[in-house]
């Protein structure tokens, strides 16, 4: 397997173009220190992007339910594609292998030409400058009928027990044991992440809503922060599996099963040629000593 590698002053990133353009690792060059989840050897060689860093999500992010959804011309069947999940999850670029179409030490530019469950285009630019890495994710649909979309990206990042997130989201959409949406609430207090605050220890697997594209995660034991801004992003799917040294944050840009909510919220109806993008930014800082535990 090919991978590719990029670096500025401060970090140095790895993709796997074939295990759908995933991020392998992002880490500071002085020290080593993941910025992502560290993924290992056997974590590579198992051909899952979900055991890497961050893979992107196209044509959708997340769960659809009912085996499919409606579109203009009529009902697009789906199946389940992923070993445990009864549902269709992430859509089909992270289970397909990418092209090269540009590289350079700081910037790589890959492209998926997808025939699954329509066609499509999907671009992703990845640069890295003085420690900020910006991806680019792209989708332009390009089967003769209209199709909805959607974009996201799945990041992975450490969680110690002194981590602390802020992103500031008005409500957050309940669900259900099947992990699909159920209504829109408040949000409670342990998941009020308007002021930097620690994780919960429960499981947290949902969709936040009414987000600025911010968020900060601060890392004191690990001696830095990631100052975080998306684009084309109203919403984050905040997921915090218990007893695990991971969480992640995902900016996305529609809920979970939006196909079957009203209205369809974040999803864009495309024509032949006509394109949707996110963008998400990353820029790391190390903290000093003094600031570390604030």
């Amino acid at each position: 397997m090919k991978l590719i590698e990029l670096e500025d002053e401060y970090t140095r990133l790895t993709l796997a173009p074939e295990l759908g353009a995933s991020i392998v690792n992002w880490s500071v060059r002085s020290t080593g220190q993941p910025l992502l989840r560290h993924t290992d050897a056997p974590a590579l060689h198992s051909g899952l992007p979900g055991k890497l860093g961050c893979f992107p999500l196209a044509p959708w992010s997340n769960r659809i339910a009912e085996g499919g959804f409606d579109c203009p011309d009529g009902w697009l069947a789906l199946t389940p594609n992923s070993p445990g999940d009864p549902l269709p999850i992430h859509g089909t670029a992270w289970q397909q292998a990418w092209q090269v179409v540009s590289h350079r030490h700081d910037e790589v530019v890959l492209q998926l030409d997808s025939t699954t469950p329509f066609a499509y285009r999907a671009r992703q630019r990845l640069h890295l400058s003085q420690g900020r890495l910006g991806i680019e994710l792209q989708v332009t649909h390009l089967a003769a009928r209209p199709a909805w979309h959607g974009l996201g990206l799945h990041p992975y990042f450490p969680r110690l027990a002194s981590t602390r997130l802020q992103a500031h989201a008005e409500q957050v959409w309940l669900c259900e044991a099947s992990r699909l949406p159920t209504g829109l609430a408040s949000v409670p207090a342990p998941w009020d992440f308007r002021q930097l605050q620690a994780l919960p220890e429960t499981l947290v697997d949902n969709g936040f809503c009414q987000w600025n594209g911010h968020c900060l995660i601060r890392q004191p034991d690990l001696g830095y922060e990631l100052e975080c801004q998306a684009s084309g992003s109203d919403y984050y799917l905040l997921y915090c599996p218990p007893g695990l040294d991971f969480f992640c944050l995902e900016p996305v840009s529609h809920p979970v099963n939006a196909h079957h909510l009203p209205g369809r919220p974040g999803l864009r109806l495309l024509e032949q040629g006509q394109s949707t993008e996110l963008g998400f930014s990353l820029r790391y800082r190390a903290l000093q000593a003094g600031a570390a535990n604030s």
